[in-house]
């Protein structure tokens, strides 16, 4: 590969385990308000219901449509509703738990730590994100990853969200470096990849899932420890 003067990651589902740790924190909740006195018989039903709300409405937080305040708790609301709830205080409490208790959770993706030491002592490393600010920076102080990154740049200090070429533009300039001596690695074809690219930057798809894709991919690891042998 090329040499790079600045290297970008995304965090959650690229370094740190955002499925690990949901589920982690889905499970405190589940105990903590009961949710099987609900009628909910078991915590699988309650988070497949969740991921199916959830996306639906991250997607148009992605697109400006809805506000995070409102998707926080609409999403569990959606979820409870499912089940026959109808309880918008119980929703509205769940969401403040969840973002409280999942960033406390440290679990990494495998080898992160390895990689991360190799690579900062070569590179400046900063990350890139969709994940609402206050959270990110908690997820990646409780997994004491803050050290390895020069600069964490959120889509609400942007004001652009991946894939946007807005976010990626905004980095790029708040860091002082040229997109075409800059890689941007992430797990997302379209958000982190797609986007990067149409900023002018190289790109590494991270699909440790091996997920079946069209191509277009330039470069492509299953393992972050592979990064190691790249750059």
């Amino acid at each position: 590969m090329k040499d790079y003067r600045h290297i970008f990651f995304d965090l959650d589902r690229t370094l740190w385990d955002f499925d690990k740790n949901a589920r982690e924190a889905f499970a405190d909740i589940y105990s903590i308000f009961k949710l099987k006195d609900y009628g909910i018989g078991n915590l699988d039903d309650f988070v497949k219901s969740y991921h199916l709300h959830n996306d639906v409405l991250w997607e148009l937080y992605r697109q400006g449509k809805i506000e995070k305040e409102y998707l926080r708790w609409k999403r569990f609301e959606d979820t409870l509703g499912d089940f026959g709830i109808s309880n918008k205080q119980l929703a509205m409490e769940i969401g403040h738990e969840y973002i409280t208790i999942s960033p406390q959770k440290v679990n990494l993706l495998p080898n992160t730590v390895k990689t991360l030491e190799y690579l900062h002592l070569r590179y400046p490393l900063y990350i890139i994100t969709n994940g609402f600010e206050e959270v990110q920076f908690t997820k990646l102080a409780n997994s004491n990853l803050a050290g390895y990154f020069k600069c964490v740049i959120t889509s609400e200090a942007a004001g652009f969200k991946k894939p946007d070429q807005g976010i990626f533009n905004y980095a790029l300039k708040l860091v002082g470096a040229d997109p075409s001596e800059s890689l941007m690695i992430g797990d997302d074809l379209i958000t982190d990849i797609s986007g990067a690219v149409q900023a002018g930057m190289n790109a590494i798809f991270f699909n440790p899932g091996r997920i079946a894709h069209n191509g277009g991919v330039v470069h492509e690891i299953f393992d972050l420890i592979e990064l190691t042998k790249m750059l």
